[in-house]
Order: C-alpha cells, then sequence, then structure tokens
C-alpha cells in the first residue's frame, strides 16, 4: 500500500509540475506578444527640420472680413512620410494665423492680406511649422485718378480690390524643429 502511494503521489506530483510549466509558458507567450504589439504600435520616425509639407487652405479667406490674430484652418494635402513610414495622413488639420489684414481702401488702394503657417497636428503630436503665404488685392489708382480728373472729388471714392485667397488654394510650409512622431498605420 506505501508503495502504491507513492507512485500516486509522484505521478501527481509530475502532474502538477507540467501543469505549472505549460501555464507558465503560455503566459509568457501572451507577455512577448503584447510586449512586440506594444512595440510596434510605439514605433516612431523623426520628422527633420527642413521636410516639405504640402497644405491648402480649408475655407475662403478675404482681406475684407479676416482680422489680424484670426486662425485659418488648413489640412494637409498629401500624406507626410519619413522614408516609407506614413506619419500623418492626408486631410490632418493644420494651423496658421492672419498676420496682416487691410481692406481695399479709397483712391483705389488694392486690400492686402498675409497668412503665418503655424503647426500640423499628426494624431496627438503637434508639429510647428513656417512658412507664409502673401496676397495683395488688384489696385485700381489709375481709375480713381481718372475718375477724379473728369468728375472732381467723385473719383476719389473708388476703392481697389480686396485680396483673396480662394478655397483649396495650395501652400507649402517646412518643419521647424526636428519632432518625433509615432507612425500611422
Amino acid at each position: 500500500m506505501k508503495f502504491r502511494n507513492q507512485v500516486v503521489a509522484r505521478r501527481s506530483l509530475a502532474f502538477l509540475l507540467i501543469a505549472f510549466a505549460l501555464l507558465e509558458g503560455v503566459r509568457s507567450v501572451a507577455q512577448t506578444q503584447a510586449t512586440s504589439q506594444t512595440a510596434a504600435s510605439s514605433r516612431s520616425a523623426l520628422l527633420k527640420e527642413g521636410t516639405e509639407v504640402k497644405l491648402k487652405l480649408h475655407d475662403k479667406l478675404t482681406s475684407k472680413t479676416a482680422v489680424e490674430g484670426d486662425l485659418v484652418n488648413l489640412t494637409l494635402d498629401e500624406d507626410l512620410k519619413v522614408g516609407e513610414v506614413t506619419v500623418a495622413k492626408a486631410g490632418s488639420v493644420a494651423v496658421g494665423t492672419v498676420s496682416r489684414a487691410d481692406k481695399a481702401g479709397m483712391l483705389g488702394r488694392p486690400g492686402d492680406l498675409s497668412l503665418r503657417l503655424e503647426f500640423l497636428k499628426a494624431d496627438d503630436s503637434n508639429v510647428r511649422l513656417r512658412g507664409a503665404k502673401g496676397k495683395q488685392g488688384k489696385g485700381r489708382e489709375g481709375t480713381a485718378v481718372a475718375l477724379t480728373v473728369l468728375f472732381g472729388p467723385i473719383g476719389l471714392v473708388k476703392h481697389g480690390r480686396n485680396a483673396e485667397l480662394k478655397e483649396a488654394t495650395p501652400l507649402v510650409a517646412y518643419v521647424d524643429q526636428d519632432t518625433e512622431l509615432p507612425t500611422v498605420r
């Protein structure tokens, strides 16, 4: 009887050891897979300073309605890549600021509009940009002078045209500083 109990005890112990080893192996494989998935999702790429970023204006902008300091919405025109790795998808939001907005004036003076590019939102990160876009309306000084000669002071009220940037106007910005960004799937 004693011998039989020892055999049963040894078999039970062997079974427990095998079960424990299998459980540890399964847990180890699960941890390895989770770690590799986390590493794959946390891969990042370095976006170098001076990288060209192609943007387009989201809405129409005019010197008649714009005010200095207004924020302007832009969108990324094409995927932003570092080598073959995409760090920002086309359509990502970018932001600019109106740096100058002068309405068209009397005597045929044209409107003036300037835009400074600020940053691009790439997932949870902001990429600082540098770049500017300016536009001047059409001047009508000659028309104002001719009207003044022909009709007197009434010609002085002739206005120039306001500057206007149409929706989807292409703009080029450049990355302002090296930025580490996560890759996009």
